[in-house]
């Protein structure tokens, strides 16, 4: 809770940070100054490549040298390990300390969550097993037998607790699961876990929720906040989802090129934006309270020297886009007369849970039970659920990338579970699918050109390489990327261009049915904004059918005119997207909409008042 007499615990001064390669030298961070105080949260925002990620991890030392270097600045930080009589604040200059001194305050002192909990957690050990080594490198006992059985066992308790709170279900058996046997949001939690388990005193928070439900971002939020209040704990949160920011930080500083445009108190840099790329920033979130035709970009409200500033305000851009629900419901109407592309009636989707000693099924997870939908040409139909509820595995059995057991999948009438290998490929060939990580669906060692040419090449798309190159470029025309990337490789592109890449080798082989399956989770909102927009422009110009799958409640009501909500591998709801945000039939819908995150000032301030209310009672006065 922001206190403004309340001491620094961190003091950054005239930060820079430089990575450099054989042609330039770029400054990732320019002399950027901020300080976070004992109990705050400050809330760091900005498109990817604004310097917030690479700020916070010149706290802990972890820039990668080379390419990269802290230039010059001080990073004053207030450790206990360094307090002493003389000098009882322990203020020190984290970048003056050695490496084998900076690792004792990391994970004990200042604790970071990373984003990308694929990569984050050792692949070859099991979850107990790490967060258990966290507690025994920084919870050492009396006797400094670190590994004692006594101490494993504390450890363990000490971690089948965390788990507990941050809401893991089965805790054992997450204990003892490696991370690939857990979904993407059940790794980010341990990864919560473990980075709150040793209590920091210093807790940075990079894009923690972006992956995860927006019930379990709910839980994840409340826990930190409940954390946070009980033990006076600091936070810096570092995300591209403006609600959250609004709902968990005190203040806000906002970052571009590696600038700070903007700080101050986040109701008065929400409500009274001043740089127009904070305007911007809060303009391209599609809205709950009102549809938009486009959603505004950041380019809309900075200018160029190609394009003319569009707008002046965050009310002129949504005036300028605003979608009334009488032309949606006729357009909602119009398309149920059109015929069915797919029909999916009575499909089952199991996978096995447990095996005797022979190898016979004892049990299942029924990940799709007897779920019925259809489509119609040229619609765009939202699925939405939190993980596990089966809506992946409903869009990888329409391509068969997972074998139903049983039900029928009919796309222009023909049952796609009885196709023939051939089939199957002539199938694809009309459906596809763009995945949720663009890292991984492209090969590092491709470049772009031959990424988008190879399943032309399979399909037989174009009389030859030379034609097929030529629509490979008309694609990234139309993805919005210019000839050049051609020739480059993915790592050389950012998140948004790979995604836009990975729809580009979607369009060459000229589908008419799109399965997006998570496909701008983890963009920053400018660049979702941008995806979301492309999606509608190429829906219009080739007329595609889509199915949106996503957690993001928000996005699915922007792009989608119906929507199914997933829950337990069942359809639980059905409707017209407007009438599903306002007026949700089923308790699990409800569920889902009220954790969504609105950046109400008003919610947050009963929540504050809540914490203080439930610290003050386990802190009564003596």
């Amino acid at each position: 809770m922001y206190n403004k007499n309340a001491p620094n615990i961190l003091e950054v001064k005239n930060l820079t940070v430089e990575f450099s390669n054989s042609r330039k030298v770029t400054k990732a961070v320019d002399s950027v100054s901020f300080e976070v105080k004992q109990g705050e949260t400050l809330g760091i925002v900005g498109e990817s490549g604004s310097g917030k990620t690479v700020s916070s991890l010149s706290l802990m030392q972890l820039i990668q040298t080379p390419p990269g270097r802290i230039a010059s600045g001080e990073i004053w930080f207030q450790s206990a390990l360094y307090s002493n009589a003389e000098h009882p604040e322990g203020k020190v200059n984290l970048l003056n300390l050695p490496r084998k001194d900076i690792r004792e305050i990391r994970g004990k002192e200042i604790s970071m969550i990373f984003q990308e909990p694929m990569t984050s957690l050792n692949p070859v050990y099991t979850c107990g097993a790490q967060v258990v080594e966290t507690i025994l490198k920084h919870e050492k006992t009396s006797n400094d037998t670190k590994f004692s059985k006594m101490t494993y066992d504390k450890a363990k308790e000490i971690t089948m607790a965390m788990f507990n709170t941050v809401h893991l279900p089965s805790p054992e058996r997450i204990f003892n699961a490696y991370p690939h046997e857990i979904s993407g949001g059940q790794k980010q939690r341990v990864m919560i876990a473990m980075s709150l388990v040793c209590n920091p005193s210093l807790l940075i928070a990079d894009e923690p929720t972006t992956a995860l439900d927006v019930t379990v971002q709910a839980s994840i939020l409340e826990t930190i906040n409940e954390l946070k209040a009980l033990s006076n704990m600091s936070v810096m949160f570092i995300s591209h989802d403006l609600n959250v920011i609004a709902e968990v930080a005190d203040r806000v500083l906002v970052m571009w090129k590696g600038q700070i445009v903007e700080q101050g108190f986040v109701e008065d840099v929400f409500t009274n934006p001043q740089h127009p790329y904070t305007k911007g920033l809060l303009a391209c979130r599609p809205r709950l309270d009102a549809k938009l035709k486009v959603l505004p970009t950041v380019a809309d409200f900075m200018g160029s020297d190609t394009q003319k500033q569009k707008f002046q305000s965050v009310g002129q851009a949504i005036l300028f886009n605003y979608e009334s629900e009488d032309e949606l419901r006729e357009q909602y109407e119009q398309s149920l007369k059109r015929e069915p592309i797919l029909q999916i009636k009575n499909l089952k989707t199991y996978f096995a849970q447990e095996k005797s000693l022979w190898g016979k099924v004892k049990s299942y997870v029924r990940a799709v039970d007897d779920v019925s939908l259809t489509v119609y040409k040229g619609e765009t139909v939202g699925l939405v659920g939190e993980s596990g509820c089966g809506k992946s595995t409903l869009g990888r059995s329409v391509l068969r990338l997972v074998t139903p057991m049983s039900g029928q999948i009919l796309f222009e009438g023909k049952d796609v579970l009885s196709m023939t290998s051939a089939e199957l490929r002539a199938f694809r060939r009309q459906v596809q699918i763009i995945f949720q990580d663009p890292y991984a669906s492209l090969n590092p060692r491709m470049t772009i050109g031959e990424s988008i040419l190879e399943p032309m090449r399979v399909h037989d798309v174009g009389a030859s390489d030379t034609e097929r190159r030529n629509m490979a470029l008309e694609l990234l025309h139309n993805v919005n990327l210019t000839e050049e990337y051609y020739e480059r490789y993915p790592h050389q592109l950012s998140g948004g261009q790979r995604q836009r890449v990975c729809i580009a080798r979607t369009l060459g082989i000229k589908p008419k049915f799109i399965i997006c399956d998570e496909s701008v989770s983890a963009l920053d909102v400018s660049v979702q904004a941008q995806v979301l927009n492309l999606l509608n422009q190429l829906k219009q110009k080739y007329d595609l059918t889509y199915i949106f799958i996503s957690h993001d409640l928000a996005v699915v009501k922007f792009i989608a005119s119906r929507v199914f909500v997933m829950n337990k591998g069942k359809i639980d709801e059905e409707a017209f997207s407007e009438d599903l945000y306002s007026k949700p039939q089923s308790d699990y819908t409800k569920k889902l909409i009220e954790s969504i995150p609105t950046g109400n000032f008003e919610s947050k301030r009963k929540a504050l008042i809540k914490a203080k209310i439930q610290h003050s009672s386990s802190n009564p006065p003596l």
